[in-house]
């Protein structure tokens, strides 16, 4: 209304008014459309300077071309930025500003070195907005250039073009300049302290952020919550999880930044107990509420450890704080693929038609899901859907369509991958191989992996395991040597692929030398995926007491696996001793199941141990576990 009444006094004043006192009210006018951010008005006022006159004065027409760009009428802005004759840093400022603000790299550099040609001096404003874009072009140095301007113009002492320059530095990853900038500063602000730490840790120097904390309690800085919220980021990111607990628990007042920090942050590491912990304890204390990102990372959790109940009480909280869309598009992925590992097929169906059905993330999560179940014909058809209604896929959506392909569909998939963009993605090649190899064509994957100009640890890994799971354990051990020669290092599963063929293939003491090469040759820890393998090929041998040997001098205590492998070798190659031994185990890691108490007292029946059999049967009616006596049933037709 201020405007619109002081519009109308304008609109009255005679066209003869003197010059002073025009300027003097058009400027108020001009500050006044700005402070209501109003394009219409701004365009009423731009005539009336017309109607009076003042179209030619320079500081009018900066004013406008200021109104015009806080507006984003750009357009409007150009066409008197091109008139005027006497540009002042000023209207340069405008431009740029409007420029940087809306992330117009090109234009924003091109015009600041316009205005330098023009011998317009920039200032402490125009560096900040120009160094908001230099992080796009570091490879170009241009940000390094308006750093020489700024030294030439003498505004290094800035603190705004100074935090600027930070800026640019920590995002251009040239982190050793932004730190040089930093310690040249005459004068630090808590801004200063936390933009340094925050480019430690977007340059994953994370050990230097947290010792750049220290550094700041001693200057007589006191952190704030950003400056806590950061550290707690790099602790997290160094997987020390409790470390940044610590941190948090010196914010007075948690933002959900806080909390979903650390909840990520436990996720991260496998904690996904804690990470539900944390967000159980923020929704009780009731002092923020969780957003779209916080929801994402505790779904994540309960999708990683299949916590379908907890899953579903922050699937309806999520709809209640967020609009339906919103929610499903940030965590329906994840919701989707959690009820479809739990099996609940019409949950994760519900959840995909409320998700957008024109991204390719949520029909990957839909596939995926139905993969997972090992429902390979509705991954397959909800591919083809795909396909039929034209959402663009990407190597995701082959690479986990391809594994439940049957070999037909699967050399469809082949001939569109050799047709289309993706021939060059290594990952779906090695999903190629493994559909081969799982589809009995080992000679096809072995074709392709041969053909295959980048071959990563997956690429090795999945044809070692193909040749493994065709019993070529000769050819895998080949495999193996020459990946080493190739200069891709082995890793654990890789050597779990190679003891598995060998196992497959009758190669005992291939297979034990591997096992012993893997820790004392490339100095891999083994685990209990390595142990079974190594028992499971002693028993396939015969060599029980081996085996029995080996599980002995095991770092870690063996697994149902395990002795069940020792056992179906005892019972095949009667022995009862060995049979016996395995059984004990089996009763003491299984004590409820009452099959493992049935084989242990047969076996002591066959050792003569009469006593020790009937104590078995004794402790099973102990337990409840007796096993019912056998009958049928007649049925009289009559």
């Amino acid at each position: 209304m201020k405007v619109w009444s002081f519009y109308k006094n304008f609109s009255s004043v005679p066209v003869f008014t003197g010059t002073p006192f025009l300027t003097f009210e058009i400027n108020n006018l001009l500050q006044l459309c700005s402070n209501s951010k109003s394009v219409d008005q701004g365009k009423q006022t731009h005539q009336q300077i017309i109607v009076h006159g003042q179209s030619h004065n320079p500081f009018i027409i900066t004013k406008l071309i200021q109104v015009y760009t806080e507006r984003d009428d750009i357009k409007s802005a150009q066409n008197l930025f091109v008139k005027l004759s006497q540009r002042n840093v000023y209207a340069w400022t405008a431009m740029i500003s409007y420029f940087s603000r809306n992330r117009l790299i090109k234009e924003c550099v091109n015009t600041y070195k316009e205005m330098k040609l023009n011998n317009i001096l920039p200032d402490g404003y125009v560096f900040p907005l120009v160094l908001r874009v230099c992080a796009k072009f570091s490879s170009s140095g241009i940000g390094v250039q308006v750093h020489r301007d700024i030294l030439v113009c003498g505004v290094e002492w800035n603190l705004q073009v100074s935090h600027s320059l930070i800026d640019m530095y920590s995002k251009s990853c040239d982190i050793r300049s932004a730190k040089r900038v930093f310690d040249l500063m005459q004068e630090k602000d808590l801004l200063s302290w936390n933009l340094i730490i925050s480019g430690y840790v977007c340059n994953e120097l994370l050990d230097l952020a947290v010792e750049m904390l220290r550094h700041m309690s001693k200057e007589g800085c006191q952190p704030d919550i950003v400056t806590l919220n950061t550290v707690m980021d790099a602790y997290c990111r160094m997987g020390q999880c409790d470390e940044a607990r610590k941190i948090f628990a010196l914010i007075k007042e948690p933002s959900i930044i806080s909390w979903t920090t650390l909840i990520s942050g436990y996720s991260r590491i496998g904690n996904h107990g804690s990470a539900l912990n944390i967000f159980r304890e923020m929704i009780y204390r009731r002092e923020v509420w969780p957003d779209l990102d916080c929801l994402s990372s505790v779904l994540a959790s309960c999708q990683l450890i299949g916590d379908l109940r907890s899953a579903q009480e922050i699937h309806a909280h999520g709809i209640k704080l967020e609009s339906p869309f919103a929610f499903h598009r940030s965590s329906g992925p994840a919701l989707l693929t959690l009820y479809a590992k739990c099996g609940r097929i019409q949950d994760a169906r519900h959840v995909f038609e409320l998700m957008d059905r024109t991204d390719v993330v949520s029909w990957n999560s839909m596939i995926h899901g139905f993969a997972e179940l090992g429902i390979k014909d509705l991954a397959v058809e909800y591919f083809k859907e795909m396909l039929i209604i034209g959402i663009k896929i990407n190597d995701t959506t082959l690479s986990i369509v391809l594994p439940v392909c049957d070999v037909k569909f699967g050399k469809q998939i082949h001939a569109y991958i050799l047709r289309s963009s993706f021939w060059d993605v290594t990952p779906i090649w090695n999903a190629l191989i493994h559909m081969y190899s799982k589809c009995g064509c080992i000679g096809n994957a072995l074709c392709i992996f041969s053909h295959l100009a980048h071959k990563d640890i997956v690429s090795w890994n999945t044809i070692i395991g193909g040749l493994g799971m065709h019993g070529l354990g000769q050819d895998a051990l080949h495999l193996l040597e020459k990946m080493s020669h190739s200069g891709v290092q082995p890793n654990t599963l890789t050597f779990t692929s190679v003891l598995s063929a060998c196992s497959h293939s009758g190669l005992v003491d291939e297979g034990l030398d591997i096992f012993h090469r893997m820790v004392e040759e490339f100095g891999l820890n083994p685990r209990m995926e390595h142990f079974t393998c190594v028992v499971d090929l002693l028993t396939r041998a015969g060599r029980l007491e081996d085996a029995t040997d080996f599980i002995g001098k095991m770092s870690v205590q063996p697994n149902k696996h395990i002795w069940g492998s020792v056992l179906a070798a005892a019972l095949a190659h009667q022995k009862v001793s060995i049979g016996v031994l395995a059984s004990e185990n089996l009763v003491e890691l299984e004590p409820e199941n009452t099959g493992h108490y049935v084989t242990l007292s047969n076996l002591y029946t066959k050792a003569g141990r009469i006593s020790d059999a009937l104590a078995v049967r004794k402790l099973m009616e102990t337990k409840g576990l007796a096993k019912g006596s056998g009958c049928s049933w007649v049925v009289d037709g009559n």
